[in-house]
């Protein structure tokens, strides 16, 4: 294992880009196919790309304050607290991978937003305590369990085909979650990853003898050192009172938490808008005071210029993909060898390699879904086994995506080519496991 985990990881750092050369060579790519595949001309594409270019502005908005605010409510001294109790339980290098990898794939099945960034917090709680860990592939353990919000609450195009007056509605009508995440072989399938990937995780760490590179304290803040001008730090002023006022904090914190409770009491729904609104006020009332939130949410701020520069990059691809019919192409491409047991196969295969070029869940269903579904209807293949490979094909690829990998990168302060190799590796055994889990799937129903 570790001379495969060495090879890939050996090949990434020669020939990996930075995440953001890695979203201009994507670019240019789509920018080629659309021309040579589709026949758009240089000007027609250049044009969708800026067109789209600015389409996930609200997405980018919500990722960047999920992972700013996430970084202030892990740092409230009471998150703080709980984090370091579960740390001092892991004393081993192996324990501490399979922590990580558990804490991130419960947290992405809760909620995508959430594993993202409360996995890699625990992961460098543990690199930063424990002696002797890689952190790299701690950081990476962590990560893979994003997969898991492919077969968990927050699923994208599940949720979205069990809703009313969903797009599709029309040609698929409502697909309930009993028959998608819910269903025995994808319940039969979180199971399974749930117990062999943190074991494969623990089983990648460098054996002895081998290079470690350990986590270091070199470019951390240092709380007791605070980043706001001295003039706001003072409290002899009526202003700087106010500042420090643990009562503005609480009044304020009690008001947002009242409408988290009156939004699901009216029956609201889970999304990231209110999971945003819901950290942020709790953030508020965990951290006492209003000047220490925005010195928190200062260096949480740090976290968050990748994102910020790259995603336009994704919606410019995603657009490209959409106008010029890439996105068909590909699609028809698979469903041209497809029966209709093999249909939802080849839909999770072709998903995969869409998603290089449309990482958004909701967006790659928008412009995969309707080719996968009347492919589905006119061989009368289910509906919802369909719909989840194309599903589990987007959460398959999210493993080796620099698109989903930056909070884990901003927060880590590592360099994609020190997790990739190791995401490579997760990714494969991943794949097999959800190839498994569609090509067995109508004979457990």
């Amino acid at each position: 294992m570790s001379k495969i985990t060495h090879f890939f990881t050996e090949l990434m750092r020669r020939y990996l880009p930075d995440p953001f050369v890695f979203a201009i060579l994507l670019t240019l790519l789509t920018m080629v196919l659309a021309f040579v595949v589709e026949g758009r001309t240089p000007l027609q594409t250049t044009m969708d790309w800026g067109n789209g270019f600015w389409q996930l502005l609200s997405f980018t908005t919500q990722m960047a304050v999920i992972l700013a605010m996430g970084y202030v409510l892990a740092a409230a001294p009471l998150v703080d607290r709980f984090l370091n109790r579960v740390v001092s339980h892991v004393h081993t290098p192996r324990a501490a991978i399979i922590v990580a990898t558990l804490i991130g794939s419960v947290g992405s099945y809760l909620n995508w937003g959430f594993g993202l960034v409360i996995g890699s917090i625990i992961a460098k709680k543990l690199a930063r305590n424990i002696p002797g860990i890689h952190y790299p592939l701690i950081i990476t353990a962590a990560y893979s369990g994003f997969t898991f919000y492919g077969l968990g609450f927050s699923a994208t195009i599940p949720l979205l085909i069990s809703t009313q007056n969903h797009a599709l509605e029309a040609q698929m009508g409502i697909i309930s979650l009993t028959e998608t995440i819910f269903s025995l072989p994808m319940l039969l399938t979180t199971g399974v990853l749930l117990i062999t990937l943190p074991l494969l995780n623990a089983s990648l760490h460098p054996r002895k003898g081998e290079k470690i590179i350990e986590y270091s304290d070199s470019e951390t803040i240092h709380p007791q050192k605070s980043s706001l001008p001295e003039e706001l730090v003072s409290k002899d002023t009526f202003a700087a009172r106010l500042n420090h006022s643990r009562l503005t904090s609480y009044i304020i914190g009690a008001v947002g938490m009242v409408y988290v409770v009156g939004h699901f009491y009216e029956g609201g729904a889970l999304d990231l808008n209110i999971i945003n609104y819901f950290i942020l006020f709790l953030g508020v009332l965990l951290l006492g005071t209003p000047l220490n939130y925005v010195e928190k949410l200062n260096e949480g701020i740090r976290t968050i210029g990748g994102i910020i520069l790259q995603f336009p990059f994704y919606a410019g691809i995603m657009a490209i993909m959409a106008a010029s019919g890439l996105v068909n192409t590909i699609a028809e491409l698979f469903i041209r060898i497809s029966t209709p047991e093999t249909l939802p196969f080849w839909g999770l295969i072709s998903s995969f390699f869409i998603n290089f070029f449309a990482p958004s869940g909701g967006g790659h269903w928008v412009v995969q879904g309707p080719f996968m579904i009347d492919a589905a209807q006119s061989m009368k293949a289910s509906l919802a086994q369909t719909s989840m490979s194309v599903m589990l094909g987007n959460a398959w690829n999210d493993l080796v995506q620099p698109f989903w990998l930056l909070p884990a990168l901003a927060i880590s302060r590592l360099k994609l080519q020190n997790i990739m190799g190791y995401t490579v590796v997760m990714m494969i055994w991943v794949g097999v496991v959800y190839m498994v889990a569609i090509l067995a799937w109508p004979h457990m129903i």
